[in-house]
């Protein structure tokens, strides 16, 4: 059987490498992935991968090149580095949705360039004072309580977890806590205690204030690929600057 060297790319990964420890195939700052096939467009259609929630991380282990990265320990910015990369190769960098003005709610389609993305990589963190402690974890003081709370960058096993965790309880009707879910796992430690009942406490009672604060802080601190382009409405003329939506048709602009 004839074999035939299908082409890759190397993508350049927002944390630079700097948050995974020494000897980590992606401390080099880059990963290489093949581009997408009809293999993986079968992935992106079953049924049951997408009910699970498992689709794309079939897709990311399927085009990483080096077989010893583990996908879940990526980073979820340099995940979304390896996805938006993915969509422009596999389809172009034209991405049309449809958008419903803020202003007008008017409800239109809407193209995006996803050429337009930038890399972020974390460098605004003195807007909120936040010390980079180098290891991954960074601290910030928070503005109500004045808690010393230390946290980490999330990744896919984290992703994951929170995922699955909302899945349960949508299941069992509970009240989802997305936020305090959140908070519970990128939380070290509050002045110094990294014992979890510290950390369960301070997530269920800190003032709304503080917890904005940290999401902010986190928000800062995590390199990811910014999405953000300006929406111009085609019936009013309103302008907003606009996260690109991952929405469904994300990988099926035909559809």
């Amino acid at each position: 059987m004839a074999e035939y060297k299908f082409p890759t790319e190397v993508v350049e990964l927002p944390s630079k490498g700097y948050f995974y420890m020494d000897g980590h195939p992606l401390s080099t700052g880059k990963v290489e992935i093949k581009y997408m096939t009809a293999k993986e467009e079968d992935i992106l259609t079953s049924r049951s991968l997408l009910k699970k929630g498992v689709a794309l991380d079939r897709v990311i282990e399927n085009l990483i090149v080096d077989k010893s990265v583990d996908p879940d320990s990526l980073l979820i910015g340099d995940r979304n580095a390896i996805i938006i990369a993915t969509r422009v190769s596999g389809y172009g960098a034209d991405y049309v949705t449809k958008i419903t003005c803020p202003q007008c709610s008017e409800t239109q389609e809407y193209a995006f360039d996803l050429n337009n993305a930038s890399i972020y990589g974390g460098d605004d963190i003195d807007v909120l004072d936040i010390a980079d402690h180098e290891d991954g974890t960074f601290t910030s003081t928070l503005p109500k309580t004045n808690l010393n709370v230390r946290f980490r960058l999330l990744n896919g096993y984290d992703e994951k977890t929170i995922a699955k965790s909302a899945q349960s309880e949508r299941k069992r009707n509970n009240l989802e806590k997305n936020i305090t879910r959140q908070l519970s796992r990128l939380i070290v430690s509050v002045n110094d205690d990294e014992t979890k009942d510290t950390i369960n406490y301070v997530v269920e009672n800190v003032p709304s204030m503080d917890s904005r604060h940290l999401r902010e802080a986190y928000k800062l601190a995590a390199p990811n690929i910014d999405l953000t382009q300006i929406f111009t409405c085609n019936e009013c003329s309103y302008e907003q600057d606009m996260e690109v939506p991952l929405t469904a048709d994300f990988f099926w602009p035909d559809r």
